[in-house]
């Protein structure tokens, strides 16, 4: 069973990862990641929202929390997901 605090991690970290596509400056399946993310994010809750969701409904989502200090960004956990291509 999913408790409202690792659904809530959940969501943060997958629009943290979106972000992060979002925002690659390598073109990867031609765009198709990168398009997805954008599309994606464009009604992706913010964390002020998820705050509000949590006050409302707080057995579905438990408030969002900051990272610790020294923990690894998401930008930096994230290994590349497709080789670059040199036959094209």
């Amino acid at each position: 069973m999913t408790t409202p605090a690792e659904r809530t991690k959940a969501v943060v970290d997958a629009r943290n990862f979106l972000q992060l596509l979002s925002n690659a400056e390598e073109v990867t399946i031609r765009g198709l990641v990168q398009s997805v993310a954008i599309g994606l994010l464009r009604h992706y809750p913010l964390d002020v929202e998820l705050d509000a969701s949590a006050s409302a409904l707080p057995e579905i989502w438990a408030r969002p929390t900051a990272e610790r200090l020294g923990e690894l960004t998401a930008r930096a956990r994230v290994a590349p997901l497709f080789a670059a291509r040199t036959d094209e």
